[in-house]
C-alpha cells in the first residue's frame, strides 16, 4: 500500500546513503539504501508520534537541506 510519500535518496561521497522526506521534515541515513529507508521510516513514525503528543512538541527541522 502506497503512502504517497516522495523521498529523496542520495548516495554520499563516503558511500553512505541519505534518505530525506521533505514533506515530513525528516531525514536519516544508513550504510545501504535499504538501511537508510528503514531508518527514515522509523524517524518519520517517531516524529509523527511526537507531533501528535500535545505534551511533547517535535522540534522543527533545522538541517540545511530543509532551508528554503
Amino acid at each position: 500500500m502506497s503512502t504517497g510519500r516522495e523521498i529523496r535518496l542520495i548516495e554520499e561521497d563516503d558511500g553512505w546513503w541519505s534518505a530525506i522526506d521533505e514533506e515530513a521534515g525528516v531525514a536519516s541515513q544508513g550504510s545501504t539504501r535499504q538501511e537508510a529507508l528503514a531508518n527514515l521510516d522509523e524517524a518519520v513514525e517517531l516524529t509523527n508520534e511526537a507531533r501528535d503528543d500535545d505534551d511533547t512538541p517535535a522540534p522543527e527541522p533545522d538541517a540545511p537541506w530543509f532551508d528554503s
